[in-house]
């Protein structure tokens, strides 16, 4: 269904309503809408903004990993055999700290699976999650902003700007780091500033991949280059380089020529040679995140419980582990026929979570600290630390895992 279906003002009653449809939400209202096929009904109803083409801010130029431990959820799911063609394979990661001697693999093969990962361009799977949308019973209000939420004691109301009203048991928000649904609150939330900003773009080069995704730390940030689908048959590469806000400006608008030797510099020839680059984009990095991602019949995921620093590539893989908490936490109370927004079914969310939200958050605080210092004893350290992956392979075990996204 489209907004334009719902155009009358009466109040539309649903069990949940999701706020915002980028990836998290999109796979949340797609996996609701399979298990209320399953069970009992389930009235679902999503809200997105903005239409999934190249201008949507959740569906753009970006490229992600999907972690293999992201891989298995999302097939349990039912999604991934959806999305499997969008994908390309990583099966190696080399890591290395620029100017130092401190270098390690990840290899697939020596951990017994077909791949660490896969890569996928946003926009594409932005069109593949709204057309498996459009086939279900999840009714979807795009585009469509939320102008107004009106609590309420057994529920909230969602008042959209074309004047339509959703009344919902439960609000789910994932409508990324400027929630609207945080804003209606007044929740807080925490933000550390790196000092850093992201370029982001597609590179192409002279040589095939081979399916290695790179991983390079240098003094102003990380450097990460991931294989992609060639192009009319040209090799590319998706690169994320963190750089100080002032680098990062000047380079994202340097002629291509400029800014292919400033990457050759930083990266070396490892990859081949840079040959081309795509259309630049430039993000702030930051750490943003709710001590606390409940409200009152309301639970927060993905980017509007917290967004991460991209240095481990971790940001979609902790989402997704929130939309399967909540799956798991929303099939136990149907199945004690309790209320889904009740504050028991809240603070369960809020209990499986925990852990694993915290974890993720220090360590990546921790990389990024860690790797973007060059006072020489930290640097002496991570130098040793990753030669002592390199010479026993048994420690890269945990790392894996973690890389991998079985936490």
């Amino acid at each position: 269904m489209t907004v334009a279906e719902h155009m009358d003002n009466s109040v539309q009653h649903v069990d949940i309503a999701i706020v915002g449809g980028a990836m998290a939400g999109a796979t949340l209202a797609l996996a609701l809408a399979r298990l209320a096929s399953t069970q009992s009904p389930l009235s679902i109803a999503l809200v997105e903004a903005h239409l999934p083409d190249n201008r949507h801010p959740g569906f753009d130029a970006r490229s992600i990993a999907i972690a293999h431990g992201s891989i298995f959820e999302l097939s349990r799911l039912g999604l991934w055999p959806k999305l499997a063609h969008l994908g390309t394979a990583i099966t190696d990661i080399h890591v290395s700290d620029r100017g130092h001697f401190g270098m390690t693999e990840l290899n697939a093969a020596q951990l017994h699976v077909d791949a660490l990962g896969q890569v996928v361009e946003l926009e594409r799977v932005g069109q593949v999650l709204f057309r498996e949308l459009r086939q279900t019973h999840v009714k979807l209000y795009c585009p469509a902003k939320l102008a107004q939420l009106i609590p309420d004691i057994d529920s909230h109301t969602l008042v959209l700007a074309s004047g339509e009203r959703i009344c919902a048991k439960l609000v789910v928000a994932a409508d990324g780091l400027q929630s609207q649904v945080r804003s209606s609150f007044n929740l807080p939330i925490t933000q550390v500033a790196f000092g850093q900003t992201a370029i982001i773009t597609n590179v192409q080069t002279d040589k095939p991949h081979q399916h290695w995704a790179y991983e390079r730390f240098t003094e102003t940030g990380p450097l990460a280059l991931l294989p992609m689908a060639a192009s009319q048959g040209q090799p590319r590469l998706s690169l994320v380089w963190a750089l100080d806000d002032s680098r990062a400006q000047a380079l994202l608008n340097a002629p291509k020529a400029e800014f292919l030797t400033a990457l050759q510099y930083a990266f070396g020839y490892r990859a081949g040679q840079f040959i081309d680059v795509s259309e630049r984009h430039a993000y702030p990095l930051n750490l943003s995140y709710m001590p606390r991602p409940i409200h009152h019949r309301c639970v927060f995921i993905g980017n509007a419980a917290q967004t991460l620093h991209p240095i481990a590539g971790q940001g979609f893989n902790l989402g997704l582990r929130d939309v399967v908490s909540l799956l798991d936490v929303l099939k136990t109370a149907r199945a004690q026929g309790e209320d889904l927004g009740s504050a028991a079914v809240t603070h369960a969310y809020l209990h499986a979570r925990e852990h694993d939200r915290y974890s993720t958050i220090r360590n990546i605080e921790f990389l990024v600290r860690g790797f973007s210092n060059p006072y020489w004893p930290l640097a002496l350290g991570r130098n040793l630390g990753l030669r002592l992956l390199s010479w026993f392979p048994p420690l890269k075990t945990p790392v894996a895992q973690h890389a991998m996204g079985w936490k």
